[in-house]
């Protein structure tokens, strides 16, 4: 069974989320290089970012760990979702899509790799 591995949190005010969120839960925030995200370290928790939120109704995002991005957004698709955002790497970490249940949640899928490069 896949794990939980990463959850992001889209903010109108990313100043202020941060701060509701430190000041809640006591997590610490820093900036990720070169782009505007911020990653959550949340100690004995698992691992988040944030971001400015980039649709009114955009929510909450979890991302489960996979084998293969792309196996398994082949398989979303075979099963009736959808894949919102193909697989993207992030340099040095791994590979993500975005995907859609059939029941409307979106959700990411994670591989991890560390050779990962910008282009896939």
């Amino acid at each position: 069974m896949p794990d939980l591995i990463h959850f992001e949190i889209p903010a109108d005010d990313v100043e202020r989320a941060k701060k509701f969120y430190t000041d809640l839960f006591g997590w610490k925030l820093e900036k990720y290089p070169g782009v505007e995200y911020w990653m959550i370290d949340a100690q004995d928790g698992i691992g988040g970012g944030m971001m400015k939120r980039q649709q009114p109704d955009q929510k909450i995002v979890d991302h489960f760990k996979v084998a293969s991005v792309l196996e398994s957004s082949a398989k979303v698709e075979k099963l009736g979702g959808k894949v919102l955002l193909p697989k993207m790497a992030v340099p040095n970490i791994g590979y993500f899509a975005i995907c859609m249940d059939t029941e409307g949640n979106v959700f990411g899928i994670f591989e991890n790799d560390p050779q990962a490069k910008r282009s896939v």
